[in-house]
């Protein structure tokens, strides 16, 4: 899908990005991160050529971005920021509709899929059609950056620090979201953070980058678990390394048949160990009674199997 072939990036004879090589697949979401000035950002800017390389080769779909009318391949890759920038003299309906009406679509089909994308993002389209930005709340503008980002069904969504304006809350929300949104589309999504624990909860794939270099490329739970050198360690979380892969683990795995005794505590049964110990510890528990979409329980776990290395008797 998108591919870096040795792609180097100086200013001032200062490397931002030296010797990338990267695939991307279709569908895939990728996350950027590292130290400020690591060129997590310059390496994202690079694909829809708002910044261009210096040496290198990028491909979209195995051909070269260079290739491309300037016009042409940024309308093919939905791009949100930080700052939004929606036109604030515009309402959200025309916000969202922006590049649909560059490529001419019919007005019907703009409006069905303002709405649609609206719907997605959890805001009524009767309620916030004809708002102005400065009447939505700031995780509201933010979502309806997103969707603008994604009106015209791009092949690609280039996210550059997306959510890191937003209260703890709101951004805990919209990631959700987010993740939701790329299950069900099969989008292919890069994005740029600083914060681990986002990059962790939403990636696919977690690119490490420092002075430029690729560190170590590897899915959440390998970069964890074998993390290449101390500054990867250290960038993770050295402290906090075994609450993080709690998070990345699942309940599931650990639930046994038997129920709890009454009055336990109960958690989802799509939960993390990390929510599961959390549980566990606000109710002074040694066991919490696991329960499915319908409420309805299926079993128990037991603090003992969590923390216990040895494959529990599921009995």
């Amino acid at each position: 899908m998108i591919e870096f072939q040795n792609i180097g990036k100086s200013y001032d004879g200062v490397m931002a990005v030296d010797n990338l090589n990267l695939h991307i697949a279709q569908g895939e979401l990728v996350v950027f991160i590292g130290p400020s000035g690591s060129g997590k950002s310059t390496a994202l800017k690079m694909i829809n050529r708002m910044i261009d390389h210096d040496r290198g080769h990028i491909l979209l779909e195995g051909r070269e971005i260079d290739s491309f009318d300037v016009r042409e391949l940024r309308r093919r890759m939905g791009y949100a920021i930080q700052s939004v920038g929606l036109f604030p003299h515009w309402t959200v309906a025309r916000n969202i509709a922006t590049v649909p009406q560059l490529l001419g679509w019919p007005r019907e089909r703009i409006h069905q899929r303002v709405c649609e994308l609206l719907t997605v993002f959890g805001m009524a389209p009767a309620q916030f059609l004809q708002r102005l930005p400065h009447q939505l709340s700031g995780g509201q503008q933010q979502r309806v950056g997103v969707a603008r980002a994604l009106a015209a069904d791009p092949a690609v969504l280039l996210m550059d620090e997306p959510f890191g304006a937003l209260d703890p809350v709101t951004r805990a929300t919209l990631q959700l979201e987010l993740k939701r949104v790329h299950q069900s589309s099969g989008k292919t999504i890069v994005l740029v953070t600083h914060d681990i624990d986002e990059a962790l909860l939403l990636a696919d794939r977690i690119v490490l980058l420092n002075h430029g270099q690729v560190v170590q490329v590897a899915t959440p739970l390998d970069l964890l678990s074998n993390p290449a050198d101390d500054f990867v360690l250290d960038f993770v979380g050295r402290a906090d390394l075994g609450i993080k892969l709690l998070s990345l683990k699942p309940v599931a795995p650990l639930v046994r048949r038997a129920p709890a005794p009454p009055g336990s505590p109960t958690l989802a049964n799509t939960a993390s160990l990390r929510e599961a110990v959390a549980t566990l510890a606000v109710h002074g528990a040694s066991v919490v009674s696991i329960v499915n979409l319908q409420q309805e329980v299926v079993g128990s776990l037991h603090a003992a199997d969590v923390f216990s290395p040895a494959t529990p008797s599921h009995g």
